[in-house]
């Protein structure tokens, strides 16, 4: 079933941040593949939107086989909307606990039905259980060490250890340009007020010559009006 532009563009930034997560790990993170589960049965597959499988080597794959990786996905993260609801909210995750994935997430891009927007379950005996939002709507992915929270209409993930936010490399690219200019405009505030320093600083040496020359003609014309007082006084003996 065909998606929109959102939820598709959704979907592979999730996986594009989770692949530079665990770049250089023993990490699988893909999405939008056939991955079969019942050995010898081409009917029995599911295809997650995004899923992440510790332990196994990461490179291109056509398919993923359960028994052949002898792995299921450790998380799989849906990005649902309300044409996908019914597989995404009922036959999904069943499957999934059925399959034993250890967590599973559900987030709507455009947030039209599913209330909150971002929803986790992670697997407790044969059943999922709701992981419990923190006041922020913020979920913990023990599996992945992130926490995952919408901001600004986008599911970010920021890194337990660290604080930091995940980013794609354009996101990273956008940011550094952004500093840049940031860099350059505080730059450019300093080279402007340092101009206007130097021009009062200009203007006070001004004010003192003057000061100076004046207190110099005045200096002088008080000389000039005792020796002409002096030469009346003389004149007037």
């Amino acid at each position: 079933m065909g998606e929109t532009d959102l939820h598709r563009d959704a979907m592979f930034r999730h996986i594009e941040l989770l692949k530079a997560y665990y770049c250089g790990q023993q990490v699988y993170v893909t999405g939008d593949l056939l991955l079969y589960y019942e050995e010898g049965n081409p009917k029995k597959f599911i295809v997650p939107d995004a899923f992440v499988a510790k332990g196994i080597a990461p490179g291109p794959r056509r398919v993923f086989l359960t028994w052949a990786e002898r792995k299921v996905p450790d998380v799989v993260i849906e990005t649902t909307s309300k044409k996908t609801k019914k597989r995404d909210v009922g036959f999904k995750p069943q499957l999934y606990a059925h399959l034993r994935i250890p967590e599973y997430f559900m987030y709507d891009p455009e947030q039209d039905y599913l209330d909150p927007p971002l929803q986790g379950h992670r697997l407790r005996d044969d059943q999922y259980v709701q992981i419990e939002p923190d006041d922020d709507g913020s979920l913990i992915s023990d599996e992945l060490g992130l926490k995952l929270i919408v901001e600004d209409d986008e599911l970010q993930f920021y890194r337990m250890d660290t604080g930091q936010r995940l980013l794609t490399p354009a996101e990273r690219a956008e940011i550094e340009i952004e500093a840049r200019h940031r860099e350059e405009e505080a730059r450019h505030r300093e080279e402007e007020a340092r101009h206007r320093e130097e021009q009062a600083r200009h203007r006070e040496e001004q004010a003192r010559r003057q000061e100076h020359k004046a207190r110099l003609a005045a200096e002088a014309e008080v000389a000039r009006l005792r020796a002409e007082l002096e030469l009346l006084k003389r004149q007037s003996k």
